[in-house]
């Protein structure tokens, strides 16, 4: 499991493209009929996807853990942004088709991941983190997400936010996660920006067009950078970071966090004028 380490703001102003993309995109982590993950030295969070295609995958339990198994001391969120599929929690099985969300909490010792159908495969995206105590594993439809419209379609950024793992919904011991979903002919995400100082965040895009791209703005409000990104990428954003995007289309995209607090507005906002 690749690991991707802490950035000094600082240092991140002296960053050119390549050292950018190879410190904060995580490109290549869905591949047919593999489980990669990422750990990341941000609050810990581990990022990863799991794309079985011709065969039953199971989440493997990396040397870097130092652990018995990959949830001894952890907890994870599943996010199907694909075709439908199933994921086994120490033999129970779980419906998870497109959208929805599971989370298992810590002390699961077998998770494995299946498609119903081999044409049109599940894509389980991952996120986890340090748990102290146990929360038990819940399965969320997404018609039954809370959802939030925001935006306007006059600043090409209406969207639907649909909230999965929070304090209001399901319970978790510092994991917050779920999507947002543009309109079509809207484009902006997370727009005015924030960072929050407390929590470190993720975001993985999906169901971005063949041929279109996702500009993702990064860094300290008065010194932003971007990385270009394609369908089925996340990037990860330190807590110092901006985290907001622009596509070359409509797009969906998974935010996750963890950290201080399970507080979903914990954000400084940034002015769309003071930007740099």
């Amino acid at each position: 499991m690749k690991s991707i380490y802490s950035v000094h703001p600082e240092d991140f102003k002296s960053y050119q493209t390549a050292a950018i993309r190879e410190r904060f995109l995580l490109d290549g982590i869905v591949k047919p009929d593999e489980v990669n993950c990422v750990y990341t030295h941000y609050d810990r969070m581990i990022v990863g996807a799991a794309n079985p295609v011709n065969k039953q995958l199971e989440l493997e339990n990396y040397p870097n853990l130092k652990a018995d198994y990959f949830l001894q001391r952890r907890e994870i969120g599943i996010i199907n942004v694909a075709g439908d599929g199933e994921v086994i929690a120490d033999g129970q099985t779980y419906t998870v088709n497109k959208l929805d969300c599971l989370y298992i909490g810590k002390g699961i010792k077998s998770i494995k991941f299946s498609s119903r159908d081999s044409a049109k495969p599940a894509v389980f995206y991952l996120l986890s983190c340090p748990a102290h105590t146990n929360y038990p594993t819940t399965l969320l439809t997404n018609d039954k997400a809370v959802k939030v419209n925001a935006g306007d379609a006059s600043t090409a950024n209406r969207r639907t936010i649909n909230k999965y793992i929070h304090a209001e919904g399901i319970q978790s011991c510092q994991l917050v996660m779920g999507l947002t979903i543009l309109s079509d002919g809207s484009v902006w995400n997370t727009m005015p920006a924030h960072v929050h100082d407390r929590r470190m965040e993720a975001y993985f895009y999906f169901d971005v067009p063949e041929g279109q791209r996702v500009f993702h703005y990064m860094g300290e409000g008065q010194e932003t950078r971007h990385i270009i990104i394609g369908n089925h990428e996340a990037v990860v954003s330190p807590p110092w970071s901006i985290h907001s995007g622009s596509g070359t289309a409509s797009y969906s995209f998974i935010w996750g966090m963890a950290g201080e607090n399970l507080d979903y507005t914990d954000m400084d906002v940034l002015n769309i004028t003071d930007i740099k």
